[in-house]
């Protein structure tokens, strides 16, 4: 559904995410209260060192949680948002992701972005590279990926990565390929990305009137590359330390207004998570109504 539709809005789809800065019991209950309470999807972030004024608070990696998830629940899809491209080969990236979609019998949602924090890579002495260089980076591991979960065989000559007659076994249980999601909210290049490669979009911190215009120009792009718009789901991020739980079904419904189907709830770090968890989970019948 594009921003300018005037069809009925579908059901929102609902997700909830736990990021750092809590003990592994509270992740678990994090999936466990995912799986049982209704949500769609629940969600990991990918970080070497966490994030904000003190880098030495817990964080866990991405892809041990995921596969983590994936044998804790069985119902609730499950998925990073978003794997940063900068920490791994495409081809490490691609074995994690069909070893984790094989784990949970199909219920991976991949997701994936060009990389950003500048204080991790230097910390750890990863190549950042520039803008540029990241979204080059990101487009030859979304071709790369999309080949080795459905070739027998993959070559690939790029700039940045080659691959020689790559064999990828086994391929990922979900066919074509698990959803990609692609996040980003860059007008020119990330949301060409989006209409090229992906299945979802995620936007993490635009208003609904900006995701509306940017909604607007993946529409465009996707006219350019001969892709139906429908198909790519549209997502935002909603975070609660920036908004109240009150007030989340308005903000859904002007979020649905601009062709968003599908939300992830983020929960705060540290002690509060787990009471944010249960009122998330009781008023996900409201927010699903928000319409």
């Amino acid at each position: 559904m594009t921003s300018g539709s005037t069809a009925a809005a579908p059901t929102p789809r609902f997700g909830i995410k736990l990021t750092q800065d809590a003990p592994i019991g509270t992740f678990r209950q994090v999936w466990s209260t995912a799986d049982e309470a209704g949500f769609d999807h629940v969600w990991v972030m990918d970080h070497l060192a966490s994030l904000g004024a003190d880098d030495s608070r817990p964080i866990y990696d991405a892809w041990a949680m995921q596969a983590a998830m994936a044998v804790a629940t069985s119902r609730v899809r499950i998925g990073c948002m978003v794997s940063g491209n900068s920490y791994r080969h495409p081809v490490m990236l691609a074995k994690l992701a069909t070893t984790v979609d094989q784990l949970s019998g199909g219920r991976l949602e991949l997701g994936i972005g060009a990389g950003w924090n500048e204080h991790e890579h230097t910390m750890y002495g990863l190549d950042l590279g520039s803008v540029r260089t990241r979204m080059d980076r990101l487009e030859e591991s979304l071709q790369i990926l999309r080949s080795l979960w459905t070739q027998p065989r993959t070559t690939f000559d790029g700039a940045h990565y080659r691959l020689a007659d790559a064999v990828a076994e086994p391929k990922p249980v979900q066919r074509p390929h698990p959803p990609i999601w692609v996040g980003g909210s860059g007008p020119r290049r990330t949301l060409r990305l989006v209409a090229q490669y992906a299945d979802a979009w995620n936007d993490t911190s635009s208003t609904p009137e900006q995701v509306a215009a940017l909604g607007d120009v993946l529409d465009r792009h996707c006219a350019d590359v001969g892709r139906d718009p429908a198909q790519i789901r549209r997502t935002v991020q909603l975070r609660l330390r920036e908004h109240a739980l009150a007030d989340l079904p308005g903000l859904v419904e002007r979020y649905q207004a601009a062709g968003v189907s599908e939300f992830v709830v983020v929960l705060s770090s540290g002690e509060h998570a787990l009471r944010e968890l249960d009122d998330v989970a009781a008023a996900l019948p409201r927010l699903r109504g928000a319409v």
